[in-house]
């Protein structure tokens, strides 16, 4: 009986090693010329008054992140962030549950309509969305006072404005979850729903005691994912109120493109930047070991 040998491994040709170490060394050309190098490029500013408009780039060691931690409006802009960020991940991810859960049953009729429209709103560009709720809002002839009877000035009311930014950021982003969470619970195995059924537990028992704790690493994902996104708003509060009425809806990124791109001020921006990467980090940790200790006493 002969025995055949084969390499695990055949020897690549030449044109196939030139290939791979082309496409490997142009990706790391292109990582660092626009994001490493940038990253250090900004983290150097912080520590300069640079002005690029004005040629400036002067050692001004501390002093910007000095700026910024005795900054009022800073630790304003981050009270309103954080809020503003807490409140848009949970209703994306409640809303998100509610319909998901919905498509998901056999109850809905044509699902993949549903599933086109409510995520549309996510695809369309943030500007374009703005910019059409703006009209919306307007006091005057804006349609959301025209269907409720009333003459509120949503953007500039100190009492509503936030609101009426985090009901267009909620509007816009909820069908990321609906889809990320439908995807999620196709995945999910049909016989503990089944064995359930057959023990009498209603739907209700069913998703309490099985979708969601199942479900729990695709809602991690879409928490942690919403935080760093929401944490970098900034274009709803540029184009409907600039950081108003007062200080109420200004939020840290808002700052920092309103430093860099409209005040020239990029050594202060910058040093924004890294504080609110360290906020983000510290809260993208305490997400991941919330997580790993729910499972540490789920496994008990």
């Amino acid at each position: 009986m002969s025995t055949l040998v084969r390499k695990a491994h055949p020897l690549r040709s030449r044109s196939e090693t030139v290939l791979r170490n082309t496409v490997v060394v142009a990706l790391i050309l292109f990582f660092t010329a626009f994001f490493f190098a940038p990253i250090i490029m900004a983290f150097l500013g912080s520590f300069h008054q640079w002005n690029p408009l004005k040629g400036q780039y002067i050692p001004n060691g501390l002093a910007n992140w000095r700026m910024v931690l005795t900054s009022d409006l800073f630790w304003r802009s981050m009270s309103n962030t954080l809020w503003f960020s807490l409140v848009a991940v949970a209703a994306r991810v409640l809303i998100g549950l509610l319909l998901a859960s919905a498509l998901f049953s056999g109850l809905t009729r044509w699902k993949p309509l549903f599933r086109t429209l409510y995520y549309l709103p996510t695809i369309t560009p943030m500007v374009a969305v703005a910019f059409v709720w703006k009209f919306m809002y307007q006091p005057q002839f804006g349609l959301l006072n025209q269907l409720l009877g009333t003459k509120i000035n949503w953007l500039f009311d100190a009492r509503y404005a936030m609101s009426a930014i985090l009901f267009l950021t909620i509007w816009k982003d909820f069908g990321y979850a609906v889809v990320i969470l439908l995807g999620g619970m196709y995945s999910l195995p049909a016989d503990c729903f089944e064995a359930a059924e057959i023990d009498g537990a209603s739907a209700w028992q069913r998703f309490r005691s099985i979708t969601l704790p199942l479900l729990k690493p695709t809602v991690i994902f879409i928490v942690i994912t919403s935080l760093i996104s929401y944490f970098q708003t900034y274009i709803p509060v540029m184009v409907l109120t600039q950081g108003g009425p007062g200080t109420k809806t200004v939020l840290a990124s808002y700052i920092i493109f309103d430093q860099a791109f409209v005040k020239y001020n990029f050594g202060y921006a910058s040093a924004i930047s890294f504080i609110l990467f360290l906020f983000i980090a510290l809260l993208t940790a305490i997400s991941f070991k919330t997580a790993n200790r729910d499972d540490a006493l789920g496994g008990k």
